[in-house]
């Protein structure tokens, strides 16, 4: 089952005013990005997120996940949880990376 665009949708209204929020369809899911930097994977209607130290405590009682085939393991981000979804990617948009230009 892919993601659906209410559901997409759905999870950039969750985190509104973190950022400019965007999100990309790839290979049949989203990329949701916060000022340009990818952030959360969405993939059959499940928000995902990197598990990164700089949010290991607030997540130690997350659900774990692979977005897709051949992934390593993400945390399952609990997009109804508005406030805590802001903070969860307000503190992996600092150490998110800009992507790189493709040449």
């Amino acid at each position: 089952m892919a993601t659906t665009n209410e559901y997409i949708e759905y999870v950039c209204e969750q985190i509104k005013g973190v950022g400019e929020i965007r999100y990309k369809k790839m290979f049949g899911e989203f990329m949701v990005y916060v000022n340009d930097k990818p952030v959360i994977i969405v993939c059959d209607n499940v928000p995902f997120v990197k598990q990164l130290e700089c949010i290991k405590d607030k997540m130690q009682n997350a659900e774990k996940g692979y977005p897709y085939n051949g992934a390593k393991e993400h945390y399952v981000l609990d997009i109804d949880n508005k406030e805590f979804c802001k903070s969860i990617v307000t503190e992996l948009e600092k150490v998110t990376p800009l992507p790189k230009k493709r040449k």
